[in-house]
């Protein structure tokens, strides 16, 4: 009978800092020394498939140029993704109530979800538009910096629990209850799903291509980013709002000290100048 595969030695000093630099300069994502258990858990099954015998060695494997595929599975292992349909719910509200009937019926409305994971958000947005702006053009791009995450977002499909905060007129309306494998989950409808672009974007280098949005949702990221990298993602994303358009951040997020061309609506919603 084989053996069970040792585990990896624990990760070491000097590799916990090649991996935060790494991360830093990949994505300007801020890996605190709190986080050497996670990044431990988290790659040691690709050290053990692929035969590796250290972190090191993982480490100058995804650092190579031509590693772009695995580095990206190391990406889409390290990043957290955690979100719920129609988290802070008040954002929704000033959507529905302060934004939406001050906007034309006639120009097409685009709202981007920027770090949308595995597409709740985007979905929830997109719940409230169709009941709202049905006869109306929208568009909503959701992004993330991990593939693995937009490809689930794509499917729509999600376990029933994860659908608690979704109103019960709205779950009936825009999802299908799942039946025999598929049991315990639900599906979000062509409909919405046919209306949501996901794409794979990098806050810290955004494409120049990007078309501006009048909503922009940057919510529970920027937590993730040391001081000089939120200011830089910042600025990056505010570049794509409509002068008259809003940003909305996380409710545990501040924006102070960074000088933008914002105004402030509320702690977490600001609009551009």
């Amino acid at each position: 009978m084989a053996g069970t595969a040792p585990a990896p030695p624990p990760v070491s000093n000097e590799e916990m800092r090649l991996f935060q630099q790494l991360f830093y300069q990949q994505i300007g994502m801020h890996l605190p020394e709190s986080k050497r258990a996670l990044l431990s858990s988290r790659l040691s099954r690709r050290l053990v498939a692929l035969g590796l015998p250290n972190f090191r060695a993982y480490h100058d494997l995804i650092a190579a140029p031509g590693e772009r595929e695995e580095r990206q599975r190391a990406i889409d292992l390290i990043t957290t993704n955690e979100t719920f349909f129609f988290r802070e719910i008040g954002h929704f509200a000033f959507l529905s109530q302060k934004v939406l009937p001050s906007f034309s019926r006639t120009d097409t409305l685009r709202i981007w979800s920027a770090a949308s994971s595995t597409g709740e958000e985007a979905y929830s947005i997109a719940m409230l538009l169709d009941n709202e702006r049905h006869d109306a053009p929208w568009e909503i791009v959701g992004s993330d910096i991990s593939q693995r995450v937009l490809d689930s977002a794509r499917q729509g499909v999600y376990p029933m629990v994860r659908g608690e905060n979704i109103p019960p007129a709205d779950l009936k309306k825009h999802c299908l209850r799942g039946t025999g494998q598929y049991e315990g989950q639900f599906l979000v409808g062509k409909h919405l799903r046919q209306r949501v672009e996901f794409t794979q974007m990098n806050l810290t280098a955004l494409p120049a291509r990007l078309k501006p949005f009048d909503v922009v949702f940057l919510r529970n990221v920027i937590i993730y980013f040391d001081a000089p990298t939120k200011a830089r993602v910042l600025a990056n994303v505010t570049h794509f709002v409509k002068p008259g358009g809003y940003l909305l951040v996380g409710h545990s997020e501040s924006l102070h000290g960074i000088q933008l061309p914002l105004q402030m609506i509320s702690p977490s919603v600001y609009r551009k100048l």
